[in-house]
């Protein structure tokens, strides 16, 4: 069997203390520049709007799922479409403006091509590298090279 990568627990420790720990960072320096009010109400203000984005292009993308898959075509691109907007609406749930930005960014139709190609990359190379999840494993070929003759009975 084939050796699986497997994410370091570094970078997991560095995302769940790191992003957290930005949060505060700038939410102090944006309530501090602002004021305190200000900033809560420009969380708020952020929330309703992305919210409403999640659902405006959640709408668009389902629809263009829909008539790719009635049309016949092989939806590749509405699916990354709908899975960088699923991924962008629960970075938009975290409170804070970077994880918000970041949400946007994936839900959003203009930066939305360039997030999509970063995450064809991903898979693409996951997929071809055979490291894709952490059980994955090739199965290697028999190395006896026995064949078995047979007959598929069907119908």
């Amino acid at each position: 069997m084939t050796t699986v990568r497997r994410v370091p627990g570094g970078l997991v420790a560095l995302l769940f203390f790191g992003v957290p720990l930005l949060e505060i960072i700038v939410l102090i320096q944006v309530g501090q520049a602002i004021g305190p009010w200000w900033t809560i109400l420009l969380l708020v203000a952020d929330s309703v709007f992305g919210a409403w984005l999640i659902k405006h292009e959640g709408r668009r993308a389902l629809a263009a799922l829909s008539g790719s898959l009635s049309a016949g075509k092989m939806p590749a691109r509405e699916l990354a479409d709908g899975a960088l907007i699923v991924l962008g609406g629960a970075l938009m749930l975290s409170p804070g403006f970077v994880t918000d930005l970041f949400g946007m960014l994936c839900i959003l139709p203009m930066t939305r091509p360039l997030a999509r190609r970063g995450l064809s990359r991903f898979f693409a190379t996951q997929l071809t590298t055979g490291t894709f999840g952490p059980d994955v494993q090739r199965p290697r070929p028999d190395p006896s090279g026995d064949v078995i003759q047979g007959e598929v009975i069907g119908d």
